[in-house]
């Protein structure tokens, strides 16, 4: 049996290759058009305590091909306090060249970078601030840093900033005070790490129980199945930030002017 292909004379090729044609042509208006959208939004993503920039290379993709001018911060976590580590690094992030043709900036930060996040925004204010996702945050501290905290080995690894994590009244994040700006929270509830996970009272990624992410303030807050160390490189929860910085929710719906107003959120002791 001969290939259809043989029976077609060629004013039905041109016509093929002339649809194709078309369709190519719609494919990269499309792009044009959504490209164009976002081109006065950015992104600035903060990555975790002992971790990189690399560490949000999925996340960075995702905003990318989304039309988002991104900026992917690579900072040393392990050198200063909370509070001069995030005017350093947010400072310098949100002067960054990339980022002067926009009018709107958000953050998508994971673990550590919210607080630094918190930290910033708690004593400063930004008129191009958009919305905030954060991944995993130690919003009230980890009983981990409770219970390690004090050890010299624990210290040298996580550094200053890591050791201000506590869940005391005292520690940092416990002092910074309800936020003040479009935030949606992602936690975990799987853990690869079960000695942490002995020293968190309720369901835990690992590092922080799923209630200490919450925080006076945020808008929205969802539980994924991942563990601490790949919230960022989940690809349901790279799709759930990008809905959120675009939307305003972690749900597919469209967001309304009262979504913007901050609510308060169940704390839990």
């Amino acid at each position: 049996m001969f290939p259809i292909q043989e029976w077609c004379c060629g004013g039905c090729r041109a016509k093929t290759f002339g649809n194709d044609l078309s369709m190519l042509r719609a494919l990269l208006l499309l792009f044009v058009m959504i490209s164009s959208l976002r081109a006065g939004e950015g992104v600035i993503l903060l990555h975790g305590l002992c971790r990189t920039n690399r560490s949000m290379d999925r996340m960075e993709a995702a905003f990318a091909a989304a039309g988002f001018t991104v900026v992917n911060v690579d900072y040393p976590s392990r050198v200063s306090a909370v509070e001069p580590l995030g005017e350093k690094v947010i400072g310098r992030a949100l002067e960054d060249p990339r980022l002067r043709g926009c009018e709107r900036v958000h953050f998508v930060a994971h673990s550590l970078g919210g607080i630094l996040v918190r930290s910033y925004f708690a004593r400063r204010s930004e008129p191009r601030l958009g919305r905030v996702v954060m991944l995993g945050p130690p919003n009230q501290g980890s009983e981990v840093v409770d219970r390690l905290g004090s050890w010299s080995l624990f210290r040298r690894i996580n550094g200053p900033a890591g050791s201000q994590l506590g869940t005391d009244a005292a520690s940092v994040p416990n002092s910074l005070g309800a936020v003040r700006f479009d935030l949606g929270v992602i936690a975990g509830d799987r853990t690869i790490n079960w000695i942490n996970s002995l020293m968190i009272a309720g369901r835990d990624d690992g590092k922080v129980s799923i209630d200490r992410t919450k925080v006076e303030g945020m808008k929205e807050h969802i539980v994924v199945h991942v563990s601490h160390p790949f919230l960022m490189k989940d690809r349901g929860v790279v799709a759930a930030a990008l809905r959120f910085v675009e939307s305003g929710s972690f749900s597919s719906r469209k967001s309304t002017p009262e979504d913007c107003a901050p609510r308060p959120a169940t704390i839990h002791p």
